[in-house]
């Protein structure tokens, strides 16, 4: 994580104005944040300092259960906000937030004006509509799982969770996310390379035809 000067930060203020989210002026409080790929933006039962608004790139949440399995949750993309539960002490500590690449967020610091925030009508307006809209794209994931086949489910999450043409999440993790069995998943990653969709290598998967892979994905309508 890295901390842009103002210099730096400017043209991404300037890129990405948030101002009507808000009935005061936002812009002294942001801060511009860096994010390497792989990066935690927040680890596990951490209280978060920040609340972030992610401008560029993608990460994605998951939880680590008792008994050590990692369930992934959901993958985050720009622009968004991290953290709006914990300002609303919804949630008193955070679950995983991880990037799957380069990710350059504005964090505002939740010490210096949850109050104001919290007495915003204009941004809870928005708190509002924001958390139902990420209610319905819940729902509509979970549906999908049930209408669609693996091959358009798959394809859709390829595309969400690669980076540069690369893909190379954990098949467990995806199994679940996606509701389906080990040996399922393998049976149509196989079938994608036979295809000519993907290309095997050691540590993951080449993206080799985008388009039809896009095209797939198109089929899951909400």
């Amino acid at each position: 994580m890295r901390k842009l000067s103002l210099e730096e930060s400017k043209p991404y203020i300037e890129q990405y104005p948030i101002s009507q989210y808000f009935s005061f002026d936002i812009n002294p409080f942001i801060q511009v944040y860096e994010f390497d790929k792989g990066e935690y933006i927040f680890h596990e039962h951490s209280f978060p300092d920040y609340l972030y608004y992610m401008i560029e790139g993608k990460a994605k949440l998951y939880v680590t259960h008792k008994n050590g399995k990692i369930s992934l949750i959901d993958f985050i993309t720009s622009p968004t906000f991290m953290g709006e539960m914990e300002l609303l002490n919804a949630e008193r500590y955070s679950k995983g937030i991880q990037t799957v690449t380069t990710s350059i967020c504005f964090a505002i610091s939740i010490r210096e004006v949850k109050e104001k925030l919290l007495a915003d009508p204009v941004f809870l307006k928005m708190l509002c509509l924001f958390l139902s809209q990420k209610t319905m794209d819940m729902t509509a994931k979970y549906t999908q799982n049930q209408a669609y086949p693996l091959e358009n489910r798959l394809a859709s999450f390829i595309l969400l969770s690669s980076d540069k043409q690369f893909y190379k999440e954990k098949h467990t993790e995806v199994c679940e996310y996606l509701g389906v069995s080990y040996r399922h998943l393998l049976f149509v990653l196989a079938q994608f390379c036979e295809e000519g969709y993907l290309t095997k290598k050691d540590r993951g998967y080449v993206l080799k035809n985008r388009q039809v892979l896009e095209k797939l994905a198109s089929e899951i309508t909400y």
